[in-house]
């Protein structure tokens, strides 16, 4: 059976670094209703191989991520109290400068006043700190062959690190041990090799944080060991200097002035703000609510792109995978609705996708028979909910796969877990 390192490789490249949102926080009955789900729905799966070209257990995590993103906005859309139109009435917060700022309303209070708004003026960004090591030649061979070591120190923790200098190797050869050593430690900070105009080569270090806290002087600090030849290898590589001290963000709120370790922030926990770029001299962004037509067409164009994006998943593993199934799935959520979902501006193409007339749309919202149209979207909604909870489930039901034997139908095992990537697959490398 083949590792599925490569897997981990792909979800933590593709995925990990996607913020997560409250929809993705459960209770325990919640987990316990998924695993007992996925339970029942292994109990007489059949024993299966997965073809190891790689892009089966790529789409299944894509499958995985995007059933999550489609449940996440069905989630959104029904956290409120109320039912039907009001569901997708939900508060959608806006930026009259979205170069500058940009916000969304996280509160859950739906019922807060519409007139509610302030301004905000961006003064200055937060950012991280940056070490730049010395530019060198790539061919030369300035470090003598030995091991050195040097700390890494942050706020909270002190990292060791050691390398090893052969006599065959390059200043460049070097330059990319530094770096794979610190990108793979995992400790918040990302290093690459970055050129100059005389194709010599440095270390580039950024931390992933931004802004200084009170007392800090530091986000990190390198710094090398004690014996002389780590100390002669630190002044070669240059490692240690920096070039861009962290620095925290600062704006006005209503001409009072504010600042924050980062660029995203909230204010009052209501609204999420995003720093983009200094306002400069123009004047500050207006935050506020959008109306009611507005918000209901932006959150039903939310839950059409989840839906068209697990279209093109199938379009594009159609060359490597039997996406057929999957297609299928997707496109029959929509077959019941079809002329209704047309009359309110939302048309469905030949390919399965939706297009959406914004105009057609904003007057469907807000006609007098708008709960018609409501009707049909929470219908819609719900069927794409329940389809996207079966693929999450069972992921693996829509990737190419041989069958190898089914189960004993009066005594088996149930395998709960050979349907997730993050648990464990089968693989065949020479299947």
């Amino acid at each position: 059976m083949a590792a599925i390192d490569s897997a981990y490789s792909y979800y933590l490249s593709t995925y990990a670094s996607m913020a997560s949102s409250r929809y993705d926080t459960h209770k325990k009955s919640q987990l316990r209703a998924v695993y007992n789900n996925i339970v029942k729905t292994n109990k007489d799966a059949p024993l299966y191989k997965i073809k190891n070209s790689g892009e089966g257990k790529k789409f299944a995590i894509d499958i995985k991520e995007h059933t999550r993103s489609i449940q996440n906005v069905v989630a959104a859309l029904s956290d409120t109290d109320s039912s039907g139109e009001n569901a997708f009435y939900r508060k959608i917060a806006e930026s009259s400068d979205e170069e500058s700022v940009t916000a969304e309303y996280v509160g859950t209070d739906q019922n807060v006043d519409d007139s509610l708004h302030f301004d905000v003026k961006v003064m200055q960004l937060a950012s991280p700190q940056v070490n730049l090591g010395a530019f060198l030649s790539q061919n030369k061979s300035d470090i003598k062959p030995g091991v050195y070591s040097f700390d890494l120190n942050t706020e909270f923790n002190s990292y060791e690190f050691q390398y090893s200098v052969g006599d065959r190797d390059t200043n460049r050869d070097v330059q990319n041990k530094m770096v794979r050593l610190i990108n793979s430690a995992g400790i918040g900070l990302k290093a690459e090799l970055v050129q100059d105009r005389e194709e010599e080569t440095a270390i580039r270090i950024e931390s992933k944080q931004t802004g200084l806290g009170d007392n800090e002087q530091y986000l990190f600090e390198i710094l090398p060991a004690s014996d002389s030849g780590s100390t002669k290898a630190m002044k070669v590589l240059g490692i240690n200097q920096v070039q861009q001290m962290a620095q925290n963000s600062t704006f006005l709120l209503n001409g009072t002035e504010h600042s924050s370790l980062s660029n995203t922030f909230t204010v009052n926990n209501d609204f999420e703000l995003t720093l983009r770029k200094p306002s400069g001299k123009e004047s500050a962004a207006h935050i506020g609510f959008k109306t009611n037509a507005d918000a209901a067409a932006d959150n039903v164009q939310s839950l059409v792109n989840v839906y068209n994006n697990m279209i093109q998943l199938s379009y594009d593993y159609s060359e490597t995978q039997e996406t057929s199934k999957l297609l299928r799935d997707m496109v029959n959520i929509t077959k019941p609705y079809h002329n209704e979902l047309e009359s309110i501006g939302l048309q469905v193409k030949s390919d399965g996708k939706i297009d959406v007339d914004r105009s057609l749309l904003t007057d469907a919202v807000t006609a007098p028979d708008a709960k018609d149209c409501f009707s049909v979207l929470n219908e819609f909604k719900d069927d794409l909910s329940k389809t996207a909870a079966n693929a999450s489930i069972d992921p693996m039901n829509y990737v190419s796969k041989v069958l190898i034997a089914y189960k004993n139908p009066v005594h088996n095992f149930a395998t709960p877990y050979i349907t997730s990537i993050y648990s464990g697959m089968m693989l065949d490398r020479f299947c």
